[in-house]
């Protein structure tokens, strides 16, 4: 099963849905500001992804450009940017979709369309 963690206000999750709704992909929605992933489970899907650690910030968010992350991320161990991504879910970036054996961060409908 497919799990999406996204946001009800953002365009780029409402996106991401419609482009699953459209074609009948289903999945778990789950609230990123609400229930979002622990530091566990963050650490778990990071490795997962076989991404970067900085691609999980939401770095055109108000809390990201607020805490100056940007400056500051650079200079901070992994631990340390997992437990801040853990302590608020809009610093993570969505949607953050996790299905069986891969992690996708954002939307971007080619790599979707390869996964899914």
């Amino acid at each position: 099963m497919l799990t999406v963690y996204c946001y009800d206000k953002c365009t780029t999750c409402k996106k991401a849905l419609k482009w699953l709704d459209d074609r009948n992909i289903s999945y778990d929605k789950k609230d990123i500001k609400t229930d979002h992933p622990d530091e566990k489970t963050l650490r778990r899907l990071w490795q997962a992804s076989g991404l970067p650690l900085k691609r999980f910030f939401n770095t055109s968010g108000m809390i990201y450009r607020e805490m100056e992350l940007s400056k500051k991320l650079p200079n901070m161990g992994e631990d340390e940017q997992i437990k801040l991504l853990a302590s608020d879910g809009m610093l993570v970036k969505r949607p953050l979709a996790v299905g069986d054996g891969y992690v996708m961060v954002g939307f971007k409908e080619a790599e979707w369309t390869e996964r899914l």
